[in-house]
């Protein structure tokens, strides 16, 4: 088996907008029924009612306040980090952690998406996350 991560499902309360939220981001989008995907290099990421992916997964859809799951956006430039999270921040996103240096040498912020996954959008000066 090669190991990979091809798709990442987050149970939204509401697709449409985090449709909204994830196109500023640049990401294309398809629609399948229900659920929305963003084709991104090597895998997918999939917005589904919490609900009915509760559901499909068999657990109770209770939401927690911390999940223990972050996704993370790398950048080019501090510059574009704080570029990003202010379009992120406008199409509904939630700040959670304004833009800082950080003890590992990098600069990044976090943001909820409108149903609270948390992303950090981030410039690492230690390797180029942001080519394939």
């Amino acid at each position: 088996m090669d190991p990979r991560i091809s798709l990442v499902t987050l149970g939204v309360a509401d697709v449409d907008r985090a449709v909204a939220f994830y196109r500023a981001l640049g990401f294309p989008v398809e629609r399948w029924g229900d659920a929305a995907f963003f084709e991104l290099d090597g895998a997918w990421l999939s917005v589904f009612p919490r609900e009915a992916l509760a559901a499909d997964a068999g657990v109770d859809p209770s939401p927690a306040r911390f999940d223990g799951v972050t996704l993370a956006h790398n950048v080019a430039s501090p510059e574009d980090v704080d570029a990003v999270l202010d379009e992120l921040v406008a199409a509904g996103g939630d700040l959670t952690q304004p833009a800082r240096e950080t003890d590992w040498g990098g600069y990044s912020g976090y943001v909820a998406d409108p149903d609270g996954h948390l992303w950090e959008v981030a410039w690492n000066p230690h390797a180029d996350l942001t080519s394939p």
